[in-house]
């Protein structure tokens, strides 16, 4: 996973160094120089910080959890990125997941570097308890490198508005009398937290799939009917017709953006199929996705595994096994479960035409290849799960201005931003061979590469 990253901001620099419009003052041997810091600055952190949390728990045992923090770059503002608390968290994953913010920041224009958290543990193998000493732990171990205009952590897979008030409350109580409700983004509402955050980053995904097939490919038919663009040419196919969607993991992305498709009146969608860490639900007539939403509220986030859950619950499905939603003969695939997810020894059973990444990296770097060159458009993760970091900053800006936002107008404000980016990258995607991906990293590294020169950070 790390080496796409880095590949792909490499290939963006390598475009870059050759087109000579952008940064036009730096020239011949100087501008060599200039883009070699570039990639050395964009290919690493600033800082990566590890420790290990002791926890006493309550069956009287210590453990020793390892936990990061990564800062990777802050040249656009404070770093910012998630907490993951999960068992396959690693350093290298924690590195690469805040190199992605950085990118993803510059490339939604919001003000923010890039960072990332892990903590290596199950939370489903926790008591309630212990979990709220392991947040407030990693606040303690890590408190000299957090805070509202230095580091802002936020929710990642694991953690939620729970662990966000849990830490913040130990800021406050380790820094007093100072700023503290911009330390951490991702907090309940009561505790200045802001309307929408939970369900920014599912919404965001469903959004970025339907302004492309709806908004953008209507208002630019006759554009598009012009390009011999592989891509345009996919998007035209599935033009006006009845599509049929797919999504994996159902949990705060995937549980949203289904139930964003299931919900929407810009296109005639159904979605057919969904999954979790347990089982794939299909009906080829549409999913019942308000039950199902509801059935995870109430089961601890699983969706039903047994026909009698279905039939108390009234909904109309297959019981099949958790990976197959990756194989449907579908229109879209909303991946928003874990990384790596489609790699090479199972791309070339995905039949799915258009991909939205919901997740952080479901697709390697040799699937992705193989999928674009077939003329699947995939939304990258850097585009299309950017709604929580977006809402993020509304809400450390609602912390700073002590004013709040109401629902409907973080989701105004989510949709324009993300509107901006899209019609920023979208021509470009239909009006050359590059994948969206490459587009959006170009775009990014654009951004960064020109604020890191004006800053003199490149000598």
């Amino acid at each position: 996973m790390i080496s796409q990253t880095r590949d792909i901001v490499q290939k963006s620099l390598d475009a870059l160094l050759e087109d000579e419009s952008f940064l036009p003052e730096v020239k011949g041997e100087t501008r060599k120089k200039a883009f070699t810091s570039l990639t050395s600055i964009l290919s690493t952190p600033n800082h990566v910080h590890k420790s290990y949390l002791r926890i006493p728990l309550e069956d009287e045992k210590v453990v020793r959890i390892p936990a990061f923090r990564v800062q990777h770059n802050n040249a656009l503002g404070p770093y910012k990125g998630g907490i993951r608390f999960h068992e396959t968290v690693n350093e290298e994953e924690v590195v690469n997941l805040a190199s992605l913010m950085t990118l993803k920041n510059a490339l939604h224009n919001v003000p923010f570097g890039g960072g990332k958290g892990g903590i290596i543990l199950n939370p489903r193998e926790y008591s309630e308890k212990e979990l709220h000493l392991v947040a407030r732990k990693y606040v303690q171990y890590f408190s000299d490198v957090l805070g509202p205009d230095k580091d802002i952590p936020a929710p990642d897979m694991g953690s939620g508005e729970r662990e966000m008030d849990w830490m913040m409350a130990e800021y406050k109580s380790i820094r007093p009398g100072t700023p503290y409700r911009g330390s951490f983004t991702g907090k309940s509402v009561v505790n200045g937290g802001s309307l929408g955050r939970r369900e920014a980053t599912g919404k965001g995904v469903f959004f970025t799939f339907r302004y492309l097939v709806h908004d953008f490919v209507k208002e630019q038919k006759s554009l598009l009917t012009k390009t011999d663009n592989v891509f345009a040419k996919t998007a035209l196919d599935i033009e006006d017709r009845a599509l049929t969607i797919a999504v994996q993991g159902f949990g705060n992305v995937g549980s949203v953006a289904a139930l964003e498709a299931y919900q929407s009146t810009h296109l005639q969608n159904k979605v057919v199929a969904v999954s979790d860490r347990n089982v794939t639900l299909f009906n080829s007539d549409g999913l019942d996705i308000p039950a199902l939403v509801e059935f995870t509220m109430e089961n601890k986030g699983d969706l039903p595994t047994k026909d009698e859950q279905l039939k108390e619950i009234g909904v109309k499905a297959e019981i099949r096994g958790r990976d197959e939603v990756l194989y449907l003969d579908v229109d879209v695939l909303m991946l928003a479960a874990l990384e790596d997810q489609v790699h090479k020894d199972n791309v070339e059973e995905v039949k799915a035409r258009i991909i939205v990444e919901g997740a952080n990296a479901p697709i390697t770097t040799d699937a992705d290849t193989y999928l674009s060159d077939k003329g699947v458009i995939i939304i990258p993760d850097i585009l299309a799960n950017a709604g929580g970091v977006i809402v993020s900053y509304f809400e450390w800006l609602q912390g700073r201005e002590t004013q709040f936002y109401t629902e409907e107008e973080v989701f105004n404000l989510l949709y324009d931003k993300m509107k901006t980016t899209m019609n920023t990258v979208l021509p470009l995607f239909f009006g050359d061979p590059f994948p969206l991906r490459q587009n959006c990293y170009i775009h990014s590294v654009m951004k960064l590469s020109t604020v890191l020169y004006r800053q003199g950070k490149l000598y």
